[in-house]
């Protein structure tokens, strides 16, 4: 599928991003890390509102590396460019007025919908394809406050800053397909997924090697394989607790 945002396709909002004017107009105080909402524009030319998350503004964590959670929100956009969902919106890593950091298109969601009547839908096909997503990513932190639906219908998510952990970790308010079949749709998504992987040269496996470790990156590899082994929304860890804390 091919997003567009306000008349801007994926690669222009991209080019944007990367090369337009940021200027901060406010923080988003709800986030645990600094997040500034921004203008970014291009001379006389395209504008936007985006997502401004500084490396410098980043909260240590004891089960993440120091200063890496903007390169795994780049790592997220690069897996869902390479499967062809638009599950998260166009990202970029760049220079911004305090210091290196991630830099997201703002989605204006659907205020009309219900976040939590959402994230209980069993058959909403955009938030299934988030489920399995978010199982390749291995993320550990969807809430229902992550969840973009827009006017049009599409659904986006946020926020993927805590995940492709070598280790285990999915917590999600999204089980409620787990143990079912995947459909053919998602198999068809990790198959080509799994194809890109596997090429040194293809955009995703040069940017999940730029912002991950190698085991982190193996790690992804392994878990989309094993999807397609068992072919069925995976279950929780026994080990790990299920769902995001607050899930809201």
């Amino acid at each position: 599928m091919t997003a567009s945002f306000e008349g801007l396709s994926t690669n222009a909002a991209l080019e944007l991003l990367s090369t337009g004017e940021l200027k901060p107009v406010g923080r988003l105080t709800e986030a645990s890390n600094a997040t500034l909402y921004c203008t970014v524009a291009a001379p006389g030319g395209a504008e936007a509102g985006c997502v401004y998350k500084p490396v410098a503004g980043e909260r240590p964590l004891w089960d993440f590396p120091e200063g890496t959670l903007a390169g795994r929100e780049l790592s997220a956009f690069a897996v869902s460019d390479a499967l062809g969902w638009d599950v998260v919106p166009p990202t970029v890593h760049r220079d911004g007025p305090f210091g290196e950091g991630m830099v997201q298109l703002w989605i204006e969601g659907d205020t009309a919908v219900d976040l939590v009547d959402l994230a209980r839908d069993t058959r909403h096909p955009g938030l299934r394809r988030m489920a399995v997503f978010d199982a390749v990513i291995n993320n550990s932190d969807r809430k229902v406050g992550h969840l973009l639906p827009t006017p049009s219908g599409h659904l986006y998510g946020c926020d993927h800053g805590v995940s492709f952990a070598e280790d285990y970790k999915l917590r999600t308010v999204l089980w409620q397909w787990q143990g079912e079949p995947l459909t053919d749709e998602a198999l068809a998504g990790l198959a080509l997924l799994e194809e890109r992987l596997r090429d040194p040269d293809s955009p995703v496996a040069a940017e999940l090697r730029r912002h991950l470790t190698e085991p982190e990156a193996y790690a992804v590899l392994r878990r989309v394989e094993l999807l397609r082994h068992h072919r069925v929304h995976p279950y929780p860890s026994p080990d790990w607790p299920a769902v995001p804390w607050p899930p809201v």
